[in-house]
């Protein structure tokens, strides 16, 4: 299994960013899917999931600002980043998951400052 992250980058604090992941290696439409980050001296936090279901879920902390997707068709998933703030800055890690195998890509950075 095999993960990709793009979109992440600099934004000002109330600014928006689209992270975008491409998973192979599996089959796409029977995994569970999710996005982590991981700030400077914090452990890695779960911020949103979507099941192969279908079923969301949210961070406390990102609720009603970030929005994650999927797109069986393309092997993708997303997550829209709406009225980021400083505290958002992290590592973004995408992680596709079924009980066989956990996995995360290599990550992709969001810094939010002005």
């Amino acid at each position: 299994v095999h993960l990709v992250e793009s979109g992440g980058g600099l934004v000002q604090p109330g600014g928006s960013l689209r992270l975008a992941c491409v998973v192979s290696g599996t089959d796409f439409s029977n995994v569970d899917l999710g996005w982590y980050r991981q700030a400077p001296g914090k452990q890695r936090e779960m911020v949103a999931g979507v099941t192969r279901r279908n079923h969301i879920n949210y961070a406390d902390s990102v609720q009603g600002r970030f929005t994650i997707s999927r797109d069986n068709a393309k092997n993708m998933v997303y997550l829209q980043m709406n009225s980021l703030k400083p505290d958002d800055t992290a590592v973004y890690y995408c992680n596709a998951r079924r009980f066989e195998f956990d996995e995360y890509g290599q990550g992709t950075q969001v810094t939010v400052s002005s």
